[in-house]
């Protein structure tokens, strides 16, 4: 996936659904987690979108439809890798053709420089409003990673958006680890209890390695929510 084409990723997914489904409905955290997965595992926009049209189709032929809209991303979880798969598979053996693109900046400068402003607020902030003293120092070192990500962009030439990305990636998993490590065993049992509610009609549907990673994006996101700190990847810029 050409994931500088993507970075408005989850609004395009939120908004197609919405316009299947026939009316808005708030995206629920299990939502998120499913397209956090579908992201990190390479699936196109283009397949996502193919997958949701084959599961509303599947759901309306079926029983269960009765007339009724789909409530969840979770129903369509098989057909949009069924599509990605096809897709693979489609593109497999394809050679590039054609003269390369002149390497242009994805992103303009000012929106990074806003975007990396904005998150090191927020997470002076979490610093700020207490919790355990080790959080605190991987919240802090994140901040600092930020800076010298906003220090790189004034260097000349072209922005090196893959090695940006990658920065930020590392920050984001040292913050995802710190709060699973610190986050307290009230805390992660009360959003584990939350997770296992909202998952409960839908593991059956699910193969056993795409539930796992969903668990991993719901509880990720639940406990920067719990904690009001930002994802740092380029991909939530928008």
């Amino acid at each position: 996936m050409d994931r500088w084409n993507y970075f408005n990723y989850f609004t395009e997914i939120e908004e197609y659904f919405w316009k299947k489904r026939g009316s808005h409905l708030l995206v629920s955290p299990l939502d998120w987690a499913i397209m956090e997965t579908w992201q990190k595992a390479g699936v196109p926009l283009n397949a996502v979108l193919n997958g949701i049209d084959r599961a509303f189709e599947s759901y309306g032929r079926s029983r269960r439809g009765g007339g009724k809209p789909l409530k969840s991303l979770a129903y369509c979880t098989d057909a949009v890798l069924e599509a990605a798969e096809e897709e693979l598979q489609a593109s497999a053996g394809k050679a590039e053709s054609g003269k390369p693109k002149p390497a242009v900046e994805p992103f303009r400068r000012e929106e990074l420089k806003g975007y990396f402003s904005r998150n090191e607020g927020l997470l002076r902030e979490a610093v700020a409003a207490g919790g355990p003293s080790a959080l605190a120092g991987i919240l802090e070192e994140a901040r600092s990673g930020l800076a010298t990500c906003s220090i790189l962009l004034e260097s000349p030439g072209l922005i090196d958006a893959e090695d940006l990305e990658r920065r930020l990636t590392v920050l984001d998993e040292r913050v995802h680890a710190g709060l699973l490590l610190y986050a307290g065993e009230e805390t992660l049992l009360r959003l584990r209890r939350e997770m296992d509610h909202h998952l409960a009609a839908y593991r059956r549907k699910m193969k056993a390695e795409h539930l796992a990673l969903v668990e991993k994006q719901y509880l990720q996101k639940r406990l920067l929510e719990e904690f009001r700190i930002p994802r740092l990847s380029l991909f939530y810029l928008s």
